[in-house]
């Protein structure tokens, strides 16, 4: 079966995926408040633990916009737990081993490391609004200063 990926300005598709304490989490539950998922390649690596840093120092501010913040990437959830126990992330951690979200989200492309080519997460943020319809993307992005410009947008719908 081939997924259709998301669009702007289109609804987002439900989606279930194991969290850290929970059998599993759906997206549709935060219908109501905005959203910011954010995918990333690996756990406790050091690019993405400031990018996790970064949304835990913000969190506070997210939460003010009604604004729920998500980190999807392929590790398992025992590795979730201890990269959020370690940071002391205060936001789910969805697992996405099958790669089905990420597929969604059109973020699992070729990528090239000192000439080698892998598949891997594509480092992403989307921000959907209160209907569950997705209103901002943001693909391959650079850590520093990302958190800020999607704080600007949540504020901004």
């Amino acid at each position: 079966m081939i997924m259709e990926t998301v669009q702007i300005g289109q609804p987002v598709p439900d989606f279930s995926l194991q969290a850290g304490g929970e059998a599993s989490f759906s997206l549709s539950r935060l219908r109501g408040r905005k959203v910011v998922i954010y995918f990333y390649p690996t756990d406790d690596t050091p690019t993405c633990t400031d990018e996790a840093c970064s949304f835990r120092d913000y969190n506070g501010q997210f939460e003010e916009w009604h604004t729920t913040v998500i980190g999807i990437s392929p590790d398992d959830v025992a590795s979730h737990n201890r990269f959020a126990a370690k940071y002391e992330l205060p936001f789910l951690l969805l697992s996405d081993p099958d790669l089905a979200v990420c597929h969604l989200f059109d973020v699992w492309k070729q990528k090239k490391l000192y000439g080698r080519e892998y598949m891997g997460v594509v480092r992403s943020t989307f921000l959907i609004d209160e209907r569950g319809v997705l209103v901002k993307e943001w693909r391959n992005i650079r850590v520093k200063g990302h958190v800020d410009k999607v704080l600007q947008a949540v504020k901004s719908i």
